[in-house]
């Protein structure tokens, strides 16, 4: 492609043009792009911006010489910005037609700021710095580039929380598709989790101020969940506000033991590759047995066809049984090995038979109650050879800690105790193998300690599904370890407790945000086979640098690395521009 001039009528005239191979007679012909018209009447700034753009795709070297020849070369480096995450995520928001979904939402609206933009720097900030609102505004300013947004106000971010809530239910499943199209993930098995989060309240009676203004204008944290969760297959979405009583923030006994402060609880929907797919809200004091019906009619409205969905053991009801097998569909349920306040063993343990072995080293072995009855109920014995001599070591030691705490005490007789008798005996972790004789002294209960030594390594399913070899059965619930990452990811690198936020439309928001920002680490990370903190160092040092010139600022990004360059092609996303912006040369004065 070439400038080329042409004589006619006595003037010569300046074109665009390339020249292409004839496929008929094979000779080399000009065919014209654009004609800039006269010679002597040629637009120069315009000419020049063309120069300019095209610099955006040169090697440094070569942009240099073509910005001198513009008359940009007095430069002066101002400071630079971080590039490298926010062009990951902003890459994965892309590709996921996050952009797309928000702008589409907001036909209509009258909003003076772009406030998808808005939204992308809301999620990126809890992905790479969790900051309050007011800290975004200093993060955006100062610290990251992100593309379309040079500076916030705190009140746009409000708004921008307002419409995130409103437009949740239809992002969500918008998200769920798109994943499901653009990954080929498979969905017949879901898995649901849930945690839960605690909030800072200076009194009591705060607690209960449900219409105060949002705690975030006195520089929230902007936390909002725990995360050491039980785990179930599927979703978690917007729960009613009625559940459980009005107002989500209630007391409760937190995943992380916080039982002084006013709890909310979190919920997950995940695919089999760990992507948190839809997000719930429920009250502190909700437990998890009761959210099935909700979860189950929220899955409906998505229309998935059958489903199998993985759930833990704090699920597992009789009458959820009945609610998750409705539709067709099936599931598996962790079901717990001790029964009663006598720690009885559940029927399907005492069976006979033998274990078969897998290719990963679990031992497994099938066992049917009831058989032929109504009540028939399928169940899969599972035992994993290394987590069995991780629980024997773990019962010596604790076993040999209480030997000689006993040795300690002072026994009395006539069923008289001290009070470190009383301490030991109810002791959380020593008082589990000791019991009190008639005359009143402690001693080792053996054989508590032998029933104990039966179930070492094991753990047991149900399922609903006949047809799942017990094999899928086992490995689909062996996948919830990778679902309890959601929610340690949740607390440690979304930061989300505590919770500052008062209000409950903001509490919600701020969850779909940590859940948006998870989505995005989640996928970048299944592309690429890293985690989220390799991928965060390796991009740290792509930076966007702001220089000054006599036409206006310019924005140059440096070279990437190889490990960039490979990150990149694996998560199918372009790279940066060398030149980020350039501005239009100024016209020169006329003498």
């Amino acid at each position: 492609m070439y400038l080329r001039t042409t004589k006619a009528r006595g003037h010569e005239y300046v074109s665009l043009a390339h020249n292409y191979r004839d496929p008929e007679t094979g000779q080399t012909k000009p065919r014209l792009i654009y004609n800039f018209g006269r010679k002597d009447h040629l637009d120069q700034e315009a000419l020049k911006r063309l120069a300019l753009s095209i610099t955006r795709f040169l090697e440094p070297d070569d942009a240099a010489e073509v910005l001198e020849a513009a008359g940009v070369d007095e430069l002066v480096f101002l400071g630079a910005k971080r590039l490298g995450g926010a062009h990951v995520l902003e890459g994965v928001w892309r590709r996921l037609g996050l952009d797309e979904a928000f702008q589409r939402l907001l036909v209509g609206r009258r909003y003076r700021t772009d406030v998808e933009r808005l939204l992308f720097a809301l999620t990126a900030n809890r992905a790479l710095a969790p900051t309050s609102k007011l800290g975004l505004e200093d993060w955006v300013a100062d610290d990251a580039y992100i593309e379309g947004l040079d500076t916030v106000e705190v009140h746009q971010l409000y708004r921008a929380m307002d419409f995130l809530l409103e437009a949740g239910e239809e992002i969500q499943r918008e998200v769920f598709y798109s994943i499901r199209n653009l990954f080929n993930l498979e969905v017949d098995l879901l898995f649901i989790d849930t945690t839960s989060t605690y909030f800072e309240v200076e009194d009591e009676d705060d607690e209960e101020a449900d219409g105060d203004a949002d705690g975030d204008a006195d520089g929230d944290a902007d936390g909002d969940a725990d995360a050491d969760g039980e785990a179930a297959v599927v979703a978690v979405g917007g729960a009613d506000e009625g559940a459980a009583g009005g107002g989500l923030r209630k007391r409760g006994h937190s995943k992380d033991r916080r039982r002084d402060l006013p709890q909310a609880v979190i919920g997950f929907a995940v695919t089999r590759d760990g992507i948190p797919v839809r997000c719930w809200v429920w009250p502190g004091n909700t437990v998890d047995v009761s959210l099935v019906d909700e979860v189950k009619c929220d899955l409906n409205h998505w229309k998935l066809g059958r489903v199998v969905l993985v759930l833990d053991t704090g699920f597992n009801s009789e009458a959820n049984r009945r609610t998750l097998q409705g539709a067709g569909d099936a599931f598996i349920l962790g079901e717990k090995l001790r029964l009663g306040r006598d720690g009885k063993l559940p029927e399907a343990l005492k069976r006979a038979g033998r274990y078969k072995t897998l290719a990963n080293g679990l031992k497994i072995k099938e066992v049917t109650t009831s058989k032929g009855s109504v009540v028939s109920r399928r169940f899969v014995v599972v035992m994993n050879p290394e987590q069995a001599e991780r629980d024997k070591a773990k019962r010596e030691d604790i076993v040999a800690e209480t030997s000689r705490r006993l040795a300690e005490l002072p026994q009395l007789e006539e069923g008289e105790h001290t009070k470190k008798v009383c301490e030991l005996r109810a002791h959380g972790t020593f008082g589990r193998y000791v019991k009190q004789l008639k005359n009143g002294t402690l001693t080792l209960d053996k054989d508590k300690i032998a029933r104990e030594a039966k179930l070492d390594g094991k753990y047991l399913l149900t399922t609903s599904d006949p047809e799942l070899s017990a094999e899928d059965v086992v490995l689909g619930y062996k996948q919830l370890q990778q679902v309890e990452r959601v929610n340690r990811d949740l607390k440690h690198v979304v930061d989300v407790r505590p919770v500052y936020h008062r209000l409950e439309e903001r509490i919600k928001a701020h969850v779909l945000l940590c859940w948006l920002a998870l989505l995005l680490i989640r996928v970048a990370e299944n592309e690429t086979q890293s985690t989220w903190h390799q991928l965060k160092r390796a991009f740290h040092p792509l930076m966007a640098g702001y220089h000054a010139s006599p036409h206006g600022p310019i924005i140059q990004s440096n070279p990437l690395t190889a490990e960039q360059k490979r990150h990149l092609k694996a998560m199918k996303i372009k790279p940066p521009p060398r030149y980020l912006h350039i501005p239009a040369p100024k016209a020169t004065p006329q003498a």
